[in-house]
């Protein structure tokens, strides 16, 4: 049975997730930042499997600046809603951590496609800086992906009694476009070419 795309993971046309309001240096001046899926991909299943595991790939610093002092490889939380956004940095692979650092850029547009999520700032109206973001996966854990607007993957025990959506990675496969090497079904990343492959816990 087809995973399906998750919304939360892939809304194309980048709809605007959360807003804030964050403070700024300077009178009279106010910056916004916003999250919005960067790209599609897609997730089936397939019955053929794999041994090969690495890690995924690491984008580069494009300019821009946000208001987190975050690098490319570092993990934040992303959360929030469409009036307060909230994003932090948190240790990756830590219970609070929800997306890595994949990349920066001075406009969201500049982020690969394929990114998993998107947050940028603005500043009287006219994008300052952006970070490209990918689900932060530990082989072995479970993330829960709720299918909803506002609502960002969170990091969730394999057997919890009642979170939606729990997805256990597997293994990320580089050089993978589709979801054939996985034994259940994945998630594509065709500009950057790898695939995160995943078995799903528990439906949405």
């Amino acid at each position: 049975m087809s995973k399906g795309i998750r919304a939360i993971v892939r809304r194309s046309g980048a709809v605007v997730v959360v807003l804030a309001g964050l403070a700024a240096a300077g009178c009279g001046t106010s910056v916004e930042g916003t999250a919005t899926a960067g790209g599609t991909s897609t997730a089936g299943e397939t019955s053929t499997t794999t041994t090969t595991t690495t890690s995924a790939p690491l984008g580069a610093d494009q300019g821009g600046r946000v208001d987190i002092d975050v690098e490319i490889g570092d993990c934040v939380r992303l959360g929030g809603t469409a009036d307060a956004a909230t994003i932090d940095e948190a240790v990756c692979g830590s219970e609070k951590s929800n997306y890595k650092v994949v990349g920066k850029a001075a406009k969201n547009a500049q982020c690969a496609s394929d990114v998993d999520q998107v947050y940028y700032e603005t500043k009287w109206g006219s994008e300052r800086g952006a970070l490209c973001l990918d689900i932060d996966w530990v082989m072995g854990g479970c993330m829960s992906l709720p299918d909803g607007d506002d609502d960002e993957p969170q990091r969730v025990d394999c057997d919890h009694p009642s979170a939606p959506g729990i997805e256990r990675a597997i293994e990320v496969i580089e050089g993978a476009t589709d979801v054939e090497q996985c034994s259940e079904g994945g998630y594509v990343h065709d500009e950057r070419e790898f695939t995160v492959c995943t078995e799903t816990v528990r439906p949405l």
